[in-house]
């Protein structure tokens, strides 16, 4: 869903505003309300990419699609150029694969090299498939292993991008995840006014994503 900047920050104002237990308001902390506004504007794509990175897989609205061209390799195996905005993988799957992968495993796991091992056993099948998420001079990849034979075809490839703020003055965020956003991004900028009540807010946000 897209949500207007400007109503991301109200929302993230009367957060911090409902769970203020000082004494003195957050605007008398020589911060008024416009610099106070203008701090949490500039923490939302921080807070956005933050909890999309951590969030579980089912508080995600699906994602964008990608993996329109596979490059393969020895072994039936292939990889993926992954889209400039990459950020985090929902899913993927080939069409001969029993089932898709949702977590995807980096070079430095122990698991990576034994994708080359030249026992089939110790390697990603179609039965037990594994993704890599693996920098190259060209950009980041999706490595694939493996499938039965060259013929097959990605049945399923979405991803989560950066955040960004589009022309409009909007931002994706899923629905599900929304309030989550509202409590970092208010974390976020209590933490950078020193305020204590920045790590309570954190916490909540935390609590949001089960």
């Amino acid at each position: 869903m897209i949500y207007k900047i400007q109503r991301i920050v109200r929302d993230v104002r009367i957060a911090i505003d409902e769970n203020n237990t000082s004494e003195q308001l957050i605007a008398s902390e020589d911060i008024d309300t416009l610099s106070l506004e203008e701090i949490i504007r500039s923490k939302i794509v921080e807070a956005v990419r933050r909890i999309l990175t951590e969030a579980p897989v089912h508080l995600l609205d699906g994602g964008k699609h990608f993996g329109d061209a596979v490059y393969w390799r020895n072994q039936c195996s292939g990889w993926i150029l992954l889209p400039e905005d990459f950020m985090r993988l929902v899913i993927f799957k080939m069409s001969d694969w029993e089932r898709p992968v949702y977590e995807p495993i980096t070079a430095a796991d122990p698991k990576y090299q034994l994708q080359f091992s030249r026992y089939k056993g110790l390697r990603g099948n179609p039965q037990k498939p594994v993704v890599a998420i693996v920098s190259r001079a060209t950009g980041c990849v999706l490595e694939l292993f493996s499938c039965h034979d060259e013929n097959a075809t990605v049945e399923q490839a979405l991803y989560i991008p950066l955040p960004k703020v589009d022309r409009d003055g909007g931002m994706y965020i899923p629905e599900r995840c929304y309030t989550a956003v509202v409590y970092e991004a208010a974390a976020l900028a209590l933490a950078t006014i020193g305020s204590n009540l920045s790590s309570a807010m954190s916490e909540l946000s935390k609590q949001l994503l089960v």
